[in-house]
């Protein structure tokens, strides 16, 4: 099940990425990706909670991650601002899957679809963000 969801994340990055930038509908993307990756054993309803659970949820997730920025969200390269967007949504809206996964599939996406070093930055960030959404599951259960 792992590798689907894998799957799952590195499509839903990659139809984020083309929504972020053609701002075409996300039905039409999504159906796309089903019918490019149908054959694959990708997690489809997986990716179907990702894409559309970022997409409704946009201005509450780019409200997690923005203070932990160093520039303003729209300044965001368009790969880590998806990324960050869907492991937000992971952190916020999926606490069956340990924040530590969440944080370790979106610094393999970075390292994947990211410009060279992103990945730092991606990681960084989203630990500051695991820090605030999932206090229960924080060391010595405190905030820092």
């Amino acid at each position: 099940m792992s590798h689907q969801r894998k799957r799952a994340r590195r499509a839903a990055v990659q139809a984020l990425y083309q929504w972020q930038l053609t701002q075409q509908n996300v039905r039409e993307i999504e159906q796309q990706f089903i019918d490019e990756h149908g054959g694959t054993p990708t997690d489809m309803q997986f990716f179907h909670e990702l894409l559309t659970g970022v997409t409704s949820q946009l201005d509450e997730l780019d409200a997690a991650f923005e203070p932990f920025l160093d520039r303003k969200v729209d300044e965001l390269d368009m790969v880590e601002r998806a990324v960050l967007r869907l492991s937000t949504f992971e952190l916020k809206s999926r606490l069956d899957i340990p924040f530590r996964v969440v944080i370790n599939e979106g610094v393999d996406l970075a390292k994947t679809f990211g410009a060279d070093q992103s990945y730092k930055y991606i990681n960084g960030v989203l630990d500051k963000v695991a820090k605030q959404l999932r206090t229960l599951e924080q060391p010595n259960n405190s905030r820092k």
